[in-house]
């Protein structure tokens, strides 16, 4: 039986394994901060990105929700002893922080540094080993 939250995952396979580890965050953060870095530079005339202009507010309300949504390193590691009610409350969020990246990354799928596993669902992941992801 497929759960409605997760497609593709059964209720077993919730139960057993961590829904990804904190390296994925790692690498897609790692992507997305090299492309955005660069837009808060002086020559791109947005004053470095801390001015009040609509083009800085925009670079840094994009960087704050990449932050945010990369901060996931707490959860997933309170996910192996946590109960299973909380396990699942922290597969949903894990996964939903993961989809905001994804969705951002997926912005600069042409570029050369794109990787495959950026545009995987969380729960494609869990099958997916690291090594090939890379």
């Amino acid at each position: 039986m497929k759960t409605n939250e997760m497609p593709g995952r059964t209720i077993a396979r919730q139960e057993m394994e961590p829904p990804m580890d904190v390296q994925h965050f790692e690498r897609i953060t790692s992507f997305i901060e090299a492309r955005l870095t660069p837009l808060f530079a002086a020559e791109t005339g947005s004053d470095n990105g801390f001015a009040m202009d609509d083009t800085s507010r925009a670079l840094r309300a994009l960087r704050n929700a990449v932050l945010e949504a990369s901060a996931v390193k707490g959860l997933i590691e309170k996910r192996e002893t946590a109960e299973p009610a909380v396990r699942r409350v922290i597969d949903q969020s894990v996964e939903h922080h993961w989809d905001v990246l994804r969705g951002i990354a997926r912005q600069w799928e042409d570029h050369a540094d794109f990787a495959r596993e950026f545009k995987r669902h969380a729960w494609e992941l869990d099958t997916a080993p690291v090594a090939a992801a890379q």
